[in-house]
């Protein structure tokens, strides 16, 4: 597996991602993790052990999503970093509306493994706003 090879599979990884909750298809989301699942979101860990627990959770996002008008959503890789198996990334999020508003934009960051030649997401941490990030601490080197 080379970098560039990764990176093309991994970027169609998140394409089909975000195409699963434009088309409410939460099946087509579950597909793309590994199990069992933790998703970081707003500082709370939550760990789902297969695809039935976790479409629960798409469901319920697709809702937010549909009530706040969002029908295109848009994921942009930032960074990609590949160990071996393992491979992380940082992807930006862009949702609009029908008129192509941008209603909500968001960054997490992703840990991936390579099962059966095909990556997967282990893990989900969404960041934090700006303003909520504050005073959580500082970037560094190790």
């Amino acid at each position: 597996m080379n970098l560039a090879t990764t990176g093309a599979e991994i970027r169609r990884l998140f394409a089909a991602y975000a195409a699963g909750f434009d088309d409410a298809d939460p099946q087509a989301i579950t597909e793309l993790f590994a199990w069992p699942a933790t998703i970081w979101q707003f500082g709370e860990g939550h760990l789902f052990e297969d695809d039935e627990e976790l479409a629960e959770n798409v469901e319920a996002l697709m809702d937010v999503f549909d009530d706040a008008g969002i029908v295109l959503t848009t994921a942009e890789v930032r960074e990609l970093r590949q160990a071996g198996v393992a491979a992380f990334a940082t992807v930006a999020w862009r949702q609009e509306d029908e008129a192509g508003e941008v209603l909500h934009e968001f960054t997490c960051h992703y840990m991936l493994v390579n099962q059966e030649r095909a990556w997967r997401i282990t893990t989900v941490v969404n960041e934090l706003p700006a303003e909520a990030a504050a005073g959580q601490g500082a970037a560094f080197d190790l």
